[in-house]
């Protein structure tokens, strides 16, 4: 069943407890760049997340693990620039919070006052309670981020689903209210069983968002370029493919090519 939407012309953190709460679902994508940003903003996404999954779309690298705060703050500022409705959420790259509270801090506000985001998201449960409770505590919003974290992928050694297992899942769990209480306004829940995505958010007052949770969340989110189809090698199971702009866009630059060595491009109507 549809629910009735809010017109919102700015999107807050306080937008999306009121959408939860009114059983609005919560759209978010990421994106990295001025352009992208704009067209993302202007369909009427809620949510930008400028993710450190740049590491792997953008740069090319196999992890997230090599972005770093510098990089994160520039792709942060480009998609600032474009906005006019969203709220756009900053990932906390690697090394930048996990070990030292000041550190984590001192990362926090670089991205706020640089980049002009408007909250920051951070992985992990009660092992990073000081940094998020520091950095919440100089009023800067914190999304957390729970189930499969890709920033630990070496201590998993697998993107396979989390939290199959009752040990697991209670901890998750435990977790998941741990950040609520803290005060973050809102938890990304990263491939984990649906069942399991479900009791959580209906057992918290705050957004939880999914990738890969089911549908018994608050919301959902997917990188813009697997969406979009401009990746072609990655696809689980929670990918849904909007569009297949790797094709596409592979068919028009071997026009372009064709087009110029055949000197068709430019023609008489393309030049001064």
């Amino acid at each position: 069943m549809s629910v009735a939407k809010k017109e919102y012309k700015r999107i807050t953190v306080k937008s999306l407890v009121e959408m939860k709460q009114a059983g609005e679902k919560i759209s978010m994508l990421t994106s990295y760049d001025y352009s992208m940003a704009k067209i993302v903003d202007g369909a009427g996404i809620d949510v930008i997340l400028v993710g450190d999954s740049a590491s792997n779309v953008m740069a090319g690298h196999e992890t997230t693990l090599p972005i770093t705060l510098d990089q994160m703050i520039y792709h942060a500022s480009s998609v600032v620039r474009a906005i006019t409705r969203c709220l756009v959420v900053v990932d906390l790259p690697f090394g930048s919070y996990q070990s030292d509270p000041k550190e984590a801090l001192r990362s926090a506000i670089r991205i706020m006052k640089e980049s002009g985001g408007h909250a920051v998201k951070m992985e992990g449960g009660k092992e990073i309670k000081e940094s998020i409770k520091r950095i919440l505590n100089a009023g800067i919003p914190v999304m957390g981020h729970l189930g499969l974290t890709p920033q630990s992928i070496y201590k998993f050694g697998t993107y396979t689903v989390r939290a199959k297992e009752e040990e697991e899942a209670a901890k998750l769990k435990e977790d998941a209210l741990m950040l609520e209480k803290m005060g973050c306004f809102a938890i990304v829940l990263e491939k984990i069983p649906a069942k399991l995505a479900k009791e959580v958010a209906e057992s918290l007052t705050i957004p939880v968002i999914g990738i890969g949770a089911g549908n018994g969340v608050d919301g959902q989110v997917l990188v813009v370029h697997d969406m979009l189809g401009m990746t072609h090698e990655f696809s689980p199971r929670f990918l849904r493919r909007y569009m297949n702009l790797y094709e596409d866009m592979t068919t028009a630059i071997s026009q372009y090519v064709d087009d110029v060595k055949s000197l068709d491009f430019p023609n008489d109507k393309e030049m001064y």
